[in-house]
């Protein structure tokens, strides 16, 4: 992946060749500049996660210097390398604060957050709470300590049940669940943020972020899950049926479709955005997908076809709000940043969630 104004961590930076005991002295002496080439210190939140964890380790193969900050309340130890990983939780403004002027961050992912939109119908409270609440927090220390960068990860659930598809950054928000509408919330805040405070922001609207990197030890590890390809793995892999909730919908073949981006891609579409604000870029919003839809019953064929398994399922009836069809428009994102999926195959996307799955254990 090759991005105007990179500077790869083995060439001289500002003077100074050789990853050694100089270069990091060399490194702070020159931070400005290097501000400009992007290498960087990257804080991840959430980086124990599914997408924080694989940002993370794309962070790293960039160059770029990464710390976490995770609870664990639903992310995994194992998923941050030794070393990177501080526990605790984002909502104590004062340990981040000093995070963030310790190690000297210049700019923030953003992706702790409950992700869960049945759980958020159940206790909005805890949405609000830990998605709101944790992401002042976190502004708020960002502003204390002079960090002025950070990518937010949003979500396509900001639209609700879109009127137009592929949707558009344009349509408008209207999310139906506390999910959802958290994180409009936060957009909202980062809007205001950017004109008065001068804390500069891209917010990525992700749709389905699925796949694996296999070869890093990272895939789904949600607990419960909720998300179609690991279910349908699961199934393929212990013999239990997945649902398949609802079969008469106005599309093809009855099933919903989704647009599905692999996890990969879609950890690359933060480095884009965060190198784009390290080189003085403008604050915006982004769609995060591949803008072609793939329907249930086309993501159960392909499992059929990577796994050589038939998988074992039933039909269920529809999900309350559900929509038909659920599909991004994301020639912003490719034409601004320069980003382009190069995973997007679906079954190359399952073959890489089958590699990780056999590795787990169900």
């Amino acid at each position: 992946m090759a991005l105007t104004g990179y500077t790869p961590a083995w060439q001289p930076v500002c003077g100074v060749a050789g990853l050694n005991s100089s270069l990091a002295a060399g490194l702070w002496r020159c931070r400005a500049k290097l501000k400009k080439q992007t290498l960087a210190k990257i804080l991840v939140t959430g980086g124990a996660g599914y997408i924080g964890s694989h940002t993370r380790y794309f962070l790293e193969q960039r160059g770029h210097s990464v710390i976490v900050v995770d609870n664990l309340s639903r992310g995994h130890r194992d998923a941050v390398p030794p070393g990177l990983l501080h526990e605790f939780d984002v909502r104590d403004t004062a340990q981040l604060t000093q995070l963030l002027a310790h190690e000297r961050v210049d700019a923030v992912i953003h992706f702790a957050a409950y992700i869960a939109v049945g759980e958020s119908t159940q206790v909005p409270e805890m949405y609000f709470s830990n998605n709101v609440g944790g992401s002042l927090s976190l502004f708020e220390a960002m502003l204390r300590s002079g960090v002025k960068h950070v990518v937010f990860s949003s979500t396509a659930a900001a639209y609700g049940i879109p009127k137009r598809v592929p949707i558009p950054e344009t349509e408008p928000n209207a999310p139906i669940n506390p999910y959802g509408e958290s994180k409009v919330m936060i957009e909202t805040v980062l809007e205001w943020l950017d004109r008065y405070r001068d804390l500069r922001s891209i917010r990525l609207r992700y749709f389905n972020a699925c796949g694996a990197e296999p070869a890093a030890g990272l895939g789904e590890r949600h607990d419960p899950e909720t998300h179609l390809i690991p279910l349908i793995l699961r199934a393929v892999l212990t013999g239990k049926p997945v649902t398949i909730f609802g079969d008469d919908y106005d599309t093809p073949d009855g099933t919903c479709i989704r647009d599905y981006i692999h996890v990969s891609d879609l950890a690359e579409a933060h480095i884009f955005a965060v190198e784009h604000l390290l080189q003085d870029g403008a604050s915006d919003v982004f769609n995060a997908g591949t803008g072609e839809g793939h329907s249930v019953k086309e993501v159960l064929a392909a499992v059929e076809r990577v796994t050589g398994k038939a998988v074992p399922h039933n039909i269920g009836p529809r999900r309350e709000g559900d929509p038909p069809s659920l599909v991004a428009d994301s020639q912003k994102l490719q034409t601004t940043l320069g980003w382009r999926p190069k995973r997007a195959s679906l079954d190359r996307i399952v073959a890489d969630a089958w590699a990780f799955a056999q590795q787990s254990r169900y």
